[in-house]
């Protein structure tokens, strides 16, 4: 198949998710205020993406092509799990490994849905807050030493490192959290109460995870993560890269997200899904972090990229003013969803609109130019496998 053919994805109803930035893009009526966290684009069995054929008959995306890379958006209300992606071999093995235990890939309890590694780019599209990566040494011994209920972990990270830390306080009977956090959130619970709360402040975070997650008296471990890993916040427009093994967590913001076609996670804390501490800690990598923060590189007059050190996918963002048309030529199945505006896309053959209620397009291997023609001051992104440029 060539060509260019509406599409459309699969809304993934989370308790986390926002209730305004997907309908909105949908065109849903949410008077209820029904959670919409994310939407998928892509070939995955857990959310396939259709595309309307000409007779107005839909058909599975699957069916004409496997996409390498799953396109989301999230809007993330409350704060996602802790939770990290393993490796390919790694994922490939236990994926294996869960399938001769004869856990079903429905199951509640089910650690791996495919044999695949997710190693992901997201792109703020509102101010976004996240936990990345485990703070450099200084910094964590700095908040060690400054959180003085944490304090006594400090000479568990001299001794034993990051991952003697980690272990540590992932593997301490419920008790002993209890013991140890519930002077700091008693000590913080005003925090998030308070008028202009300040959200650079981990206290924030913490406080509002006790609101949210701790019950039956028990405190949610995952807590000890905010004050563990770095806490970033992007701006609309930045991006951040996370590999395999990577800890990390999405606190509150909106998203374009891109990765491995996979939904291979393990959760430790600060969620209501399935959590397997012993999983997660097979897969994290125990070490500092520095985060990169991306801005998007120019690769034509009309479009950026964000680019990353995987070849599993590409991220690219059209921002067109009126009357603008932007081309480029695709060499494989591409996605382009609109986020703001109203666009043509066309070939030498078809033209379609994309628009709130259509927002999406999927490109079947053209190997001509493909044309977006802006109606009104528009931002698409642009979601390819590893073979992408801009003409």
């Amino acid at each position: 198949m060539k060509g260019i053919a509406r599409l459309k994805g699969v809304v993934k109803h989370y308790d986390w998710g926002g209730a305004e930035l997907i309908p909105s893009l949908l065109q849903i009526d949410n008077k209820e205020g029904k959670p919409f966290a994310e939407y998928w684009m892509g070939t995955h069995s857990l959310g396939q993406a259709t595309i309307e054929l000409n007779n107005n008959e839909a058909k599975e995306l699957s069916s004409i092509d496997q996409l390498p890379f799953l396109l989301k958006l999230l809007d993330v209300k409350d704060m996602l799990s802790i939770q990290v992606h393993p490796s390919k071999t790694a994922a490939e093995k236990d994926f294996a490994r869960e399938n001769e235990a004869g856990i079903p890939l429905d199951s509640a309890n089910r650690n791996y849905k495919d044999a695949n590694h997710k190693p992901e780019l997201m792109v703020a599209l509102s101010d976004f807050w996240l936990l990345h990566g485990f703070k450099p040494s200084e910094e964590l011994i700095y908040t060690l030493l400054n959180v003085v209920e944490l304090r006594e972990l400090l000479p568990v990270f001299n001794q034993s490192g990051y991952s003697g830390l980690y272990k540590h306080v992932m593997e301490m009977p419920q008790a002993e959290v209890n013991r140890l956090l519930q002077p700091l959130i008693d000590n913080i619970s005003s925090v998030y109460d308070s008028d202009g709360p300040d959200k650079s402040d981990e206290d924030f975070w913490a406080a509002r995870a006790a609101k949210t997650f701790n019950k039956d008296g028990n405190i949610d471990r995952g807590i000890f993560s905010i004050y563990l890993f770095n806490l970033v916040h992007l701006k609309k427009g930045e991006g951040i890269f996370q590999d395999a093994g990577v800890p990390h967590a999405y606190l509150e913001g909106q998203n374009v997200e891109i990765m491995a076609n996979s939904d291979n996670v393990l959760r430790g804390g600060l969620t209501t899904k399935h959590i397997d501490v012993t999983e997660l800690l097979k897969h994290v990598k125990c070490e500092a972090t520095y985060p990169n923060i991306l801005s998007a590189d120019s690769v034509s007059a009309y479009e950026k990229i964000y680019k990353t050190p995987v070849p599993d996918f590409v991220l690219s963002v059209f921002e067109l003013e009126e009357g603008m048309s932007a081309p480029f030529t695709p060499v494989s199945t591409e996605i382009l969803v609109l986020i703001e505006g109203k666009a043509l896309i066309s070939d030498n053959t078809d033209t379609i609109e994309v628009e709130p209620g259509e927002p999406a397009a999927a490109i079947f291997a053209a190997e001509h130019p493909i044309f977006i023609k802006a109606a009104s001051k528009t931002t698409i992104f642009r979601a390819a496998g590893n073979v992408h440029s801009g003409e």
